[in-house]
């Protein structure tokens, strides 16, 4: 009945104030998957499935046949087992992405984790485990509002079920200057000693935890959160974001 009435209450509000897509500016007509997506941009979605890049999650194209050389990772070392991605952030899930981040769109949540649902391949990979969201400095995330990581994995935990659970067992102590604009080397001198253990963490070695963040870059954010999280006895991690690119 819950739903019927949150249904109701969606008409609603779509019928008063029409969504409008993030992306190219058009009307969203109802009775799609997403809210704030038009059909056509949804199209333009690429949505991440094997064969994938084991480290960072980026498709591979064509005939795969032993392992490949990764282009996006190759000098990463991973200090975690597996990444998965859900799209590649481009086009209107770059839209999303950016609505969320920079313009305090959290109406942008419900479709990344529409998104998110769709593919089992990343459902079946976040189920079950303990979910750690790539922290923001206090500072920054008092600017914001929020840490879009830590939203995006509690999207990613109720869409999973199955016991998935977020725990915010890292902390960023120093503020660094945006990633944006670095290359990959510059990356990783910004974020030297950039995370620390959350105070009065607890971590369990049989438990699975899995990083989230909301893109995938160069890895370097994620790579240096989970050397924090190994140091600190954690054996059985990996990463998950919501695009790639």
């Amino acid at each position: 009945m819950r739903a019927v009435f949150q249904e109701l209450g969606r008409g609603l509000a779509d019928a008063v104030f029409p969504p409008v897509c993030v992306d190219c500016g058009g009307l969203v007509e109802s009775g799609g998957s997403l809210r704030h997506v038009c059909a056509k941009c949804a199209l333009l979605i690429t949505r991440v499935v094997a064969p994938h890049c084991v480290t960072c999650g980026h498709p591979f194209y064509g005939e795969v046949a032993g392992e490949r050389l990764c282009p996006h990772c190759a000098e990463l070392q991973p200090a975690y087992r597996e990444g998965r991605t859900v799209v590649l952030l481009k086009g209107p899930a770059r839209a999303l992405i950016h609505e969320l981040k920079y313009y305090h769109g959290l109406h942008t949540l419900a479709d990344i984790a529409a998104l998110a649902q769709e593919s089992e391949y990343v459902m079946g990979f976040v189920r079950g485990a303990v979910l750690v969201p790539v922290p923001l400095h206090p500072r920054k995330e008092r600017k914001r509002g929020y840490n879009q990581a830590a939203l995006i994995a509690a999207a990613l935990a109720q869409a999973a079920g199955g016991g998935t659970r977020v725990e915010p067992l890292l902390r960023r102590v120093t503020h660094t200057a945006s990633q944006t604009r670095f290359d990959r080397k510059a990356r990783q001198e910004n974020l030297k000693n950039a995370f620390a253990l959350a105070r009065g963490a607890v971590l369990n070695p049989e438990n699975r935890y899995v990083l989230v963040d909301d893109v995938f870059t160069t890895g370097s954010t994620l790579n240096t959160c989970a050397r924090v999280l190994r140091r600190a006895g954690c054996l059985n991690l990996d990463v998950v974001t919501f695009g790639h690119g």
